[in-house]
């Protein structure tokens, strides 16, 4: 194994995938990922994710592009890169008569050298639920033990396409903690997730996705510098907009006021915030409802969405 594929064990270059009747879903994507990282795909419906990962999975050829997993090529060398991971599908499709400890089993018959199942229905939540037929287990449970067979092949790489849907709050929480735990035990981590809270506590890095297209990628913290943090607050009795400095000088890139509230957006938080509070303090009055926030992942997100949508109207009107 030489350094490149021990350093990065999910590598994609130009990867492109068409369906029948021309419908290019995924359309030059690149990225790669790192021997015991956590990496997330998001985006909107339709923006690309399952496409790429089912190509990273080896269920389908690209039609373009390249993709290599723990060094190999996953569709054509499939039974090289299968036993070493762990799928975890949308939906599982089990045998809805069978228990859960007997679904566990059957699939246990199937993956080369598998953990005990119940070990691993333990590590999901699913101890107390072996003599339940899978048909009486609620969704959220359905989705404790997709992962659970996933995991039954103690998987180098695992592939989680929406690993918390259906979950409650309790349950996401200890999924993040045993994804987590996976992570620093050396596993790979490949997630979709609808949940942008999810991929900025779990992701190492990340990568947006925008019809088929990487429209942002990094760190979490990466991805959200590009948008501006803000400052909300209510004005003091009395006063404007105007009577504030002038915002040229607080290191603001925009704002918009509704009403006495005012919010001010800005690439220089502690600048501005700290350059308001003196003013405020000079002047002998008190900013109401103070709000100082960083912007977060969901704005980002927001905002790639908002400004893909803005570019596509230009061309159209363009047209």
């Amino acid at each position: 194994m030489d350094i490149n594929e021990h350093e990065h064990v999910i590598e994609v270059t130009d990867l492109r995938r068409v369906y029948g009747g021309g419908f290019e879903a995924v359309r030059g994507v690149s990225f790669s990922v790192r021997r015991g990282e956590v990496f997330a795909l998001l985006g909107t419906n339709g923006a690309g994710k399952t496409s790429t990962v089912e190509l990273l999975e080896g269920l389908a050829e690209p039609a373009g592009g390249r993709v290599r997993v723990l060094g190999h090529d996953p569709f054509a060398e499939r039974a090289a890169v299968r036993p070493r991971t762990g799928v975890m599908l949308q939906e599982g499709g089990f045998p809805s008569e069978l228990t859960v400890a007997e679904t566990a089993r059957m699939w246990a018959g199937c993956v080369s050298g598998a953990r005990s199942p119940l070990e691993v229905l333990g590590l999901v939540g699913l101890a107390g639920k072996t003599r339940v037929r899978v048909k009486q287990l609620s969704g959220g449970e359905r989705r404790r033990l997709d992962l659970a067979l996933a995991l039954l092949g103690d998987p180098e790489v695992l592939f989680l396409d929406e690993p918390t849907t259906g979950l409650d709050a309790e349950g996401r929480r200890d999924t993040w903690e045993l994804v987590r735990a996976l992570r620093d035990d050396g596993t790979t981590v490949l997630l979709t997730t609808h949940y942008l809270e999810e991929a900025e506590d779990l992701a190492d890095r990340l990568a947006i996705l925008h019809e088929g297209r990487i429209a942002a990628a990094g760190t979490p913290a990466e991805v959200t510098a590009a948008q501006p943090s803000r400052i909300t607050f209510e004005l003091p009795d009395g006063y404007f907009l105007g009577d504030l400095p002038p915002l040229g000088e607080l290191g603001v890139s925009g704002h918009e006021t509704e009403g006495r509230f005012v919010r001010l957006r800005t690439h220089r938080l502690q600048w501005a915030a700290t350059r308001l509070l003196v003013w405020a303090e000079q002047a002998g009055v008190e900013l109401r409802r103070l709000d100082v926030r960083s912007a977060s992942l969901e704005e980002a997100f927001l905002g790639i969405a908002r400004e893909a949508a803005e570019a596509a109207g230009t061309k159209e009107f363009a047209a």
